[in-house]
């Protein structure tokens, strides 16, 4: 079995260790699922992501592997992978990515590194207050979004950094692939989040695309504005610009590459 480049990259960041880290590994074609989710968890991160060429509405097939489960959508992943191929094609404007169950998207280079188009996934009010009991927070607001996403909004956003999760009572709480997503205002940004995702294997995810997907509808919505300025509060820390356009959203970021090598599977 031959080696495969593999390329690792901080995600919605301008310098290194800041940012979401991804991994992408382009191939030639598809190999076994149980080699790809061992190869995710040989990896370690939040996600890798998998490239195979295409033909037709797309350049490339693409699928995310978390180091537990294969994934519906990540953003993160998804502009790591078109800074990687774009940074092999200078020439390149934009490139166009199919994805089993979210569609064609799409990462084109911008002013602020790269603009990645993702479906608009916007909550509606709930209450179960399942996610929100086991975070130990009295939210704002509840919402969920059908697909696993619940939304926790907080008044403030001392009191989103002041969390500290128990990570297995979160799971226990709301077993399966969950994401847990908590926002507020911003106090030099518009919106900041913090996601959770213990059921997936993530306790905390640097910066996270798929919920700025969520979040972008529910804050343009509250803020009367299309283009938003976010923040997501882990310990690496992430700065987006978020366009609501529609039933899309545009997430606008930066990336750096921090390690280039080779995968060997023999």
């Amino acid at each position: 079995m031959p080696d495969y480049r593999i390329v690792q990259v901080d995600a919605f960041a301008d310098r290194p260790f800041t940012g979401n880290p991804a991994a992408v590994m382009p191939l030639d074609r598809w190999l076994d699922d149980d080699v790809l989710q061992a190869i995710a968890q040989e990896n370690n991160l939040a996600e890798t992501a998998f490239l195979v060429p295409t033909t037709g509405d797309a350049d490339y097939e693409l699928r995310w592997f978390t180091p537990t489960v294969e994934v519906v959508l990540c953003g993160h992943a998804t502009l790591a992978s078109g800074h990687v191929l774009l940074t092999d094609d200078p020439a390149r404007a934009a490139v166009r990515l199919r994805t089993r169950r979210s569609g064609v998207l799409e990462v084109r280079r911008a002013a602020s590194g790269y603009a990645l188009d993702l479906p608009a996934l916007p909550p509606e009010p709930t209450d179960d207050r399942r996610s929100a009991d086991a975070l130990g927070v009295d939210p704002v607001a509840t919402l969920f979004r059908t697909g696993g996403y619940f939304v926790t909004v907080l008044a403030d956003e001392a009191a989103l950094r002041a969390l500290r999760p128990d990570f297995r009572r979160l799971a226990q709480a709301v077993p399966g692939d969950i994401s847990h997503i908590v926002t507020a205002p911003g106090d030099g940004t518009d919106f900041v989040s913090r996601m959770f995702a213990p059921g997936a294997g993530i306790d905390e995810d640097p910066v996270t695309g798929s919920a700025h997907a969520v979040l972008t509808p529910y804050w343009s919505a509250r803020l009367g504005r299309e283009t938003l300025t976010a923040y997501q509060a882990s310990a690496r820390g992430g700065h987006l610009t978020c366009h609501a356009a529609g039933d899309r959203v545009v997430l606008e970021g930066g990336c750096v590459t921090v390690i280039e090598g080779r995968f060997r599977l023999r």
